[in-house]
């Protein structure tokens, strides 16, 4: 009889265990993750990925929401941009929670990982406990907003359409800012985006006349003020 209830608890635990899947780069990042996650009995890792491409893999063959109940994602992932797999994500598994992962601050991603459909955002230096409890609220279907990416949320919403800093470039604007800024040349973000060098070159202008930047150089200290806040 002990036996038998041991096997429904047992039974009982796995069906509610919160199935994730994280989506790094970065080989000591998803080992760290993973044993955050490990010291939490309801929360068991099923699944992980290195890049854009292998996350989308990895989702499809689980069947999505069927086999998954989270995913955690790096916003700066190789190959398919981490911002472009959420999109993908949310096109194809709408119902599959998404939580964005990032060293950069809240005010630089948040506003844009949540208008995007992601069910929060948190910093990869944050507290286990945090991460914990950001994993099992976007898991059981809420959202999860730290104080600042609330505050990023406000700040956007009383600008309205006159946005400043990075939020008003438009998603792919972003995307090669985020490369001009880390160094890559026009050609290497052509290859990397999958965009003639021509058409990355009008993204450059259109990202200088926004930013005010009359130069690569300028665009990466102005890049470094919005990183830091000042």
């Amino acid at each position: 009889m002990n036996s038998q209830y041991s096997e429904a608890s047992r039974f009982d635990l796995l069906a509610d265990t919160i199935r994730v899947l994280i989506g790094d780069d970065h080989r000591i990042v998803r080992e760290g993750l993973r044993q955050i996650l490990a010291d939490a009995p309801d929360v068991s890792v099923v699944a992980e990925a290195q890049s854009g491409e292998e996350v989308l893999a990895q989702v499809r063959a689980l069947g999505g929401n069927e086999g998954l109940d989270l995913v955690l994602l790096d916003v700066a992932m190789p190959g398919i941009d981490g911002l472009d797999v959420l999109q993908r994500l949310r096109k194809e598994h709408p119902h599959l929670p998404v939580l964005m992962l990032s060293t950069y601050p809240e005010k630089q991603y948040a506003v844009r990982c949540i208008r995007l459909g992601a069910c929060g955002y948190l910093n990869k230096s944050a507290d286990p406990d945090d991460m914990l409890l950001a994993v099992r609220k976007c898991a059981g279907g809420g959202r999860y907003l730290t104080p600042a990416t609330a505050e990023a949320l406000a700040a956007a919403v009383g600008s309205g359409t006159a946005q400043a800093g990075p939020e008003s470039l438009s998603h792919r604007e972003h995307q090669v800012y985020r490369l001009l800024t880390q160094g890559l040349t026009v050609s290497e973000i052509g290859a990397r985006l999958g965009l003639a060098s021509n058409t990355v070159s009008t993204y450059r202008a259109r990202i200088l006349e926004k930013t005010g930047a009359k130069n690569d150089v300028e665009l990466a200290l102005y890049a470094e003020r919005h990183r830091s806040g000042a």
